[in-house]
């Protein structure tokens, strides 16, 4: 049996080694300028090159690379990458969980059930809203792109909401202006 886990971590270690080694490869032929840092539009192409699906607005891009950009240098490096591709990996697979119908979008009911499983409470009515707000091509459901800039705007929001809800009962008290910079500081 120890010799079967040897066996076992060593082709978890290698299976890393390889990804590590692919990913590697793959930012090579996106980072064109040679920089060695990924910016929002080749982040934009590396995710919409047929491994995923397509990650078409660049206000994605660069909320994923605001995300990982650990040192604000304007994109993300070979680590910061490798984030991404989990955190991508890992929201396409919570997607298709919730596109019940396999056609590659979310629909309302979809998305109130996977907004739901993630301990989100909210009306109908704002589930509306939020297919209108990021529904691109206005057909009343959001595809993968949208799906994850919601998830993104919303958590943001949460975790500024949630900084002023100090007693954690789901009201706050805010000045006009502190809405105004709660809120531009998440879009």
């Amino acid at each position: 049996q120890a010799t079967s886990l040897k066996h076992q971590k060593f082709n978890n270690l290698a299976s890393i080694q390889l990804l590590r080694y692919l990913i590697c490869v793959f930012l090579c032929r996106v980072d064109k300028d040679r920089s060695g840092v990924i910016s929002d539009s080749e982040l934009q192409q590396a995710l919409s090159n047929g491994t995923h699906p397509p990650v078409s607005p660049l206000t994605t891009s660069c909320s994923l690379s605001a995300m990982f950009d650990r040192e604000n240098k304007g994109g993300v490096n070979f680590n910061e990458f490798a984030g991404v591709w989990k955190y991508i990996t890992d929201w396409q697979n919570i997607f298709r969980t919730y596109d019940r119908d396999n056609s590659g979008f979310i629909d309302k009911n979809e998305l109130k059930q996977a907004l739901t499983g993630f301990g989100y409470r909210l009306s109908d009515q704002f589930y509306g809203t939020l297919i209108e707000k990021f529904d691109r091509q206005r057909k009343g459901q959001v595809a993968f792109d949208d799906f994850i800039q919601c998830c993104i705007v919303l958590q943001r929001l949460t975790d500024v909401f949630r900084r002023y809800d100090t007693d954690q009962d789901g009201w706050i008290q805010v000045s006009y202006e502190q809405y105004l910079s709660m809120v531009f500081n998440v879009v």
